[in-house]
């Protein structure tokens, strides 16, 4: 059972296989500071890597914030802020960060999933149907999770109700002037295939999505992400379930793309948990995977020329971001 056991690990080991094809993916620059200020969500979604639920508590404090902003002001390298969650506009000093981000002349990305516009905050009750105007009034690029532009598909992974709130919101975008022609206002939305699946081809895609949302919707946005399901933490016991996680991450393993994986982001971002922990990926994030030199490193004793030098935490989930054309936090790496 444990030579099995072993063999299964090796099998899925990514450092084995970058040693295989003598390929070395050290960082390349520091550009993104990704920031998660809260767990916080009010969708439990299928595939969430992060385990964010209505319940969870967990939310990065105003000092941490402030010390994310000083690193942000200290290091010109770092050009843009890309806030995540959870859902981030629940943290109550989400638009504190963003206001803040804009004066330091940041480019402000947000993991918006849409319905939280709607839905509001599921503990207090607070309206947040001004996110819209204000994304633009500070314009923010807003990045927004919908599975499918059909409505079984994405209820089915997200729960019931949620296509039809994805839509209302998409429509405040819209209307605040977001993926319309000219605007500037940046409306890129995500798509995660629902089950063990490799995403479609994202051109082809994105093709799909902008036709069935505009003649069924007469909704505009600008570029469609495809990301692949990461085999961590919710989806990953999904998968075990099934009995499908091994054969899931043997297509990972077996659509291995040498171009995908020189651009991985883990190469030109850092990540940041809620208490301020620094990791090389959102995905190592979750799985505590937390960047050392020497000691850990957090955002309270940054130092931007040893973390642009340090050796990247690579794990077999890697797989899922090197698999047929990629998959980052941009959606597709290679064509």
């Amino acid at each position: 059972m444990r030579q099995n056991g072993l063999a299964i690990q090796n099998k899925f080991c990514f450092n084995k296989k970058l040693e295989r094809i003598n390929l070395e993916l050290p960082p390349l620059a520091i550009e993104t500071l990704q920031v998660n200020i809260t767990l916080k969500c009010n969708q439990a979604c299928l595939h969430c890597h992060v385990d964010s639920s209505p319940i969870r508590t967990e939310q990065m404090s105003k000092e941490t914030i402030d010390k994310c902003l000083e690193i942000l002001s200290d290091n010109p390298q770092i050009k843009n802020l890309d806030l995540t969650g959870g859902a981030p506009e629940l943290n109550p000093h989400f638009d504190y960060i963003v206001i803040e981000a804009k004066k330091l002349l940041k480019h402000v990305m947000v993991r918006h999933n849409l319905t939280v516009t709607i839905d509001g905050d599921p503990t207090t009750n607070e309206s947040k149907k001004y996110l819209p105007q204000f994304y633009a009034d500070n314009s923010v690029e807003v990045i927004s999770s919908l599975p499918y532009y059909q409505e079984y598909f994405t209820d089915k992974q997200r729960g019931k109700g949620v296509f039809v709130k994805s839509v209302e919101s998409l429509k405040l975008l819209n209307h605040a002037g977001y993926g319309i022609d000219n605007t500037g206002l940046t409306l890129n939305l995500v798509y995660n295939p629902v089950g063990a699946y490799l995403p479609a081809a994202q051109e082809s895609l994105e093709m799909d999505f902008k036709k069935e949302l505009f003649e069924k919707f007469d909704i505009r946005f600008n570029n469609l992400y495809t990301i692949t399901n990461m085999p961590i933490h919710r989806f990953k016991n999904q998968l075990e379930r099934l009995g499908a996680y091994e054969e899931y991450m043997e297509k990972l393993v077996n659509a291995f793309n040498p171009s995908a994986a020189k651009g991985v982001m883990c190469r030109s971002l850092l990540s940041v948990s809620y208490d301020g922990k620094i990791y090389d990926c959102d995905f190592n994030q979750m799985l505590g995977l937390q960047v050392l030199n020497g000691k850990p490193m957090t955002v309270f004793n940054f130092d931007y020329q040893k973390l642009a030098g340090r050796q990247i935490i690579f794990d077999s989930h890697c797989f899922g971001c090197t698999a047929g054309s990629g998959s980052s936090c941009g959606g597709a790496i290679s064509e």
